[in-house]
């Protein structure tokens, strides 16, 4: 099974947020009035957006975004393969994205998953975020979230000069100089 994780398009999101598996979908509706899969998938794209293919099949998006100077919120979702994706993920969370949003003077980043969603909890605290609070009623309908985030001095770890080559890196994930926006390539990385 080949997988890769190359710079998030519109389409891609959009396929991912069309096919949600079902935690996902839960999390999201709950946080979230009138969302559509377009509309979840063209918010996405704001920050650092990637996805992760698993046989050239978008399965997994995920991010963070600056939501106001030094405060980025993290994110994800996916298909029900996605599992699938989480550790080619994770390797890529610490080797680029927490990189990226540090070299980018994140002094906090935040993450929120539903308390009932134990594989995000699980998966959260294996990223190395730490878990803050729990949230009651956080959720439209009364819904518990945890709130989790990592700090300046969570990832104070990694030297600004390693910084800067893995966004070079990060720029080219798909092998092609095409950047976020590019066309897609044929070509498997």
């Amino acid at each position: 099974m080949t997988h890769r994780i190359i710079p998030a398009t519109l389409r891609d999101l959009s396929y991912i947020a069309a096919n949600l598996r079902p935690e996902d979908k839960t999390e999201i509706e709950c946080q979230l009035d009138n969302w559509s899969p377009a509309l979840l998938a063209l918010t996405a794209l704001q920050g650092f957006a990637y996805v992760a293919e698993l046989d050239g099949n978008p399965e997994a998006g995920f991010g963070a975004a600056e939501q106001r100077s030094g405060l980025w919120i993290a994110w994800s979702w996916g298909t029900r393969r996605m599992r699938r994706c989480v550790p080619g993920i994770t390797q890529f969370f610490h080797a680029v994205l927490g990189p990226q949003v540090a070299a980018r003077g994140a002094f906090r980043v935040e993450a929120r998953a539903l308390a009932e969603n134990q594989l995000a909890l699980r998966w959260l605290a294996r990223l190395g975020a730490t878990q803050r609070c729990r949230l009651p009623e956080y959720g439209k309908n009364g819904e518990t979230f945890i709130l989790f985030d990592w700090t300046r001095e969570s990832w104070n770890h990694v030297p600004f000069s390693k910084t800067t080559r893995l966004e070079a890196a990060a720029a080219d994930t798909d092998h092609c100089r095409q950047g976020r926006a590019g066309a897609r390539s044929s070509a498997q990385g």
